[in-house]
């Protein structure tokens, strides 16, 4: 089965939300106190999403507040260099700064990000700064949840998905669910089940979908499932983690994605890269199946590297270790 896109539009993908400042700890294998260098690359769910989906061939573009300095700028170059229309960037006039993620990397299995997300930039795109004429022009809308946390950011989306509907574009939601930039797990359920309901498609985590229903328990997919499906997704998508990831469709399909195996270097970033490969397949013209394996295929070549948005990988490198691992299971 494919997700069928309208092909009569100028861009593959628009992203909106944030994009940001990661610094990765150049030393391994101790905390973050003991570090004493970083590596600085472009981050933010929907950064590294439009950024992986450009290295994959799709023409992207963002939506999106940068603060009015050196991060700023950095973000900008980068982003536009690596082939994303920057156009509909803002840049933010009233000091706030970018957001910064500092990223400690104990050993594979043991990693955590520290974050500084006080007034942030892109917390405060406004409605008035999303513009119809340039969401119309693409085929997918992904939106990414942590741009719900404030206003007048979730404000900016609510409009960005509306517009989305009225033009024929597909909204894809990318849960991407960080517990810090919310005020309590009862705010975050309102919105993310708002704009949840409106999307085409919902890519996440087991744990995200959690917080999206209320939970306090581990939920079940079939509950999740057959909610969404009472509103407009058609597609829903649950990743657990190394036992691979399952995709629903409304017309009664399930397909399961293998996670592949890697050497891990560091556990952040295969969110983003799963969601980049997975749309680029879908977009593409495969059917949801393929997608998962391009989705696994991506995240675990991404998490055996350093960087997120830096590591994105080629089709070539997909498809190749794709191809590995069918060679190996037959």
């Amino acid at each position: 089965m494919k997700v069928n896109f309208n092909t009569d539009k100028e861009f593959d993908i628009i992203a909106i939300g944030r994009a940001c400042i990661d610094l990765n700890a150049v030393e391994y294998n101790r905390p973050m106190e003991e570090t004493l260098t970083f590596s600085k690359y472009v981050g933010g769910s929907p950064a590294n999403i439009a950024i992986g989906s450009a290295k994959l061939g799709l023409k992207a573009g963002f939506i999106g507040k940068l603060a009015d300095d050196q991060h700023g700028r950095f973000i900008e170059k980068y982003m536009r260099e690596a082939g994303i229309d920057t156009t509909n960037f803002v840049v933010d006039q009233q000091g706030h700064k970018t957001g910064l993620a500092f990223t400690e990397i104990k050993s594979p299995e043991e990693c955590s990000i520290l974050m500084y997300r006080q007034d942030v930039a892109d917390l405060y795109l406004t409605p008035a700064e999303v513009n119809e004429d340039y969401i119309k022009r693409s085929k997918v809308l992904l939106v990414s949840g942590t741009a719900l946390s404030k206003s007048p950011s979730r404000e900016a989306v609510i409009k960005a998905v509306s517009l989305a509907k009225k033009n024929d574009v597909k909204v894809i939601f990318e849960l991407d669910y960080r517990p810090y930039s919310w005020e309590n797990q009862e705010e975050t359920a309102v919105y993310y089940s708002l704009v949840a309901e409106q999307s085409d498609v919902v890519v996440g985590t087991r744990d995200e979908y959690d917080a999206l229903e209320n939970r306090t328990t581990e939920g079940e997919n079939e509950d999740t499932v057959n909610y969404l499906f009472k509103h407009s997704p058609e597609l829903v998508v649950i990743k657990h983690g190394v036992e691979g990831s399952y995709a629903y469709t409304k017309s009664g399909e399930t397909f399961r994605g293998k996670a592949y195996k890697t050497k891990v270097l560091k556990t952040f970033g295969a969110g983003d890269s799963y969601a980049s490969a997975f749309l680029f397949a879908l977009i593409s013209g495969k059917d949801i199946e393929t997608a998962l394996k391009y989705g696994s295929a991506s995240a675990s070549i991404v998490v055996s590297k350093h960087s997120s948005s830096e590591a994105m990988p080629t089709v070539e490198e997909i498809e190749a270790l794709i191809d590995k691992n069918e060679t190996i299971s037959v």
